[in-house]
Formats: C-alpha cells, structure tokens, sequence
C-alpha cells in the first residue's frame, strides 16, 4: 500500500478511533464490547488500559487501530493480546494483515513470547482465516459464548501463536 504506515497513537487521534470503534462495535457481531458503550469508556478500553495503541494511516487517514497489551499477569504475562479494527472503506486493502505483523514486532519489542486471542467470533470467517494465514491456531472453542446481535448465540475461538522462533 502506498502512503501506508503504523505510528503510535496520539491524543489527537482520539476522535477517528472512537468514529472506526463505534462503527464496528454497533454492529454486534466481532466485538464484546456493549454495542451502546459510551465514547469515554470505549477510548479508556482501546486506548487507556493497553499497553500501547497503534494507527493505521493512509494518505494522512486513519484507517486502522489495534492495542497490544499483557493477557494474564504473573506467570501468564509472557502472553500478550491484541485487537484489531480497520475502517469500513479500507477492508480488503490487507489493512489488518499489516497491523497484525506490526503487533508481532512489537510483542517481540515488548518482551512478549505469545500472542492469544480470547474471542473470535466463529461467524467471522474472515479474521478466522486471516490469522490462520499469519500462523496463529484455534486452540479452542467456546461454545455459543458470543451474544451475535443477529444471529444469536454463536461459538468463539481462541486462537494462539508462539512467536519465539
């Protein structure tokens, strides 16, 4: 993609995130998030509590985030979590792709060892098959432990890769 790149997040991107989260999050489907979550409560989740958040830009837009934080203190903190969103107009351009190995370069700048995914809801095939194609596997499924808002309860997977060579 020409004129694409990953940067850290700043203050003044706050808006353009919450317009992509608010997008996704609405329609019910990928995220658990509550579909009604407030602007300030959902830039504290993707933005406050992660360890770092990153942009996708293009042509000066962003058109993509995604958070990488710790997935269990302790003893399970080698294990890292990330999310990914990417705007409606920039699905398709390989968009998350990127941004899913830009987080694997950061979990390994972060002194990360895993990266696991807790909820990926089984009806969307499209990241389900993307992170395969990067490496990760389904290392289980949650029977109908997603709330789809359209087609009721579906089942998740929890998917998982070891990034030390």
């Amino acid at each position: 993609m020409e004129n694409f790149n990953i940067r850290k997040c700043r203050q003044e991107d706050r808006d353009a995130i919450w317009e992509i989260f608010s997008r996704i999050v609405s329609s019910g489907d990928t995220y658990a998030y509550d579909p009604n979550i407030s602007k300030d409560d959902a830039l504290k989740e993707w933005l406050e509590k992660p360890l770092a958040t990153y942009v996708a830009i293009e042509n000066d837009k962003i058109i993509g985030t995604y958070f990488i934080k710790q997935n269990q203190p302790g003893l399970g903190g080698h294990v890292c979590n990330c999310g990914y969103m990417v705007s409606e107009e920039a699905r398709g351009k390989g968009v998350a792709t990127l941004m899913c190995e830009h987080s694997q370069e950061a979990a390994h700048k972060f002194g990360f060892k895993a990266m696991q995914f807790n909820l990926v809801v089984a009806t969307n095939e499209g990241a389900v098959r993307l992170w395969q194609k990067l490496g990760f596997g389904i290392a289980g499924t949650l029977p109908k432990a997603f709330a789809h808002q359209k087609l009721g309860f579906v089942d998740a997977h929890v998917m998982y890769k070891w990034l030390e060579a």
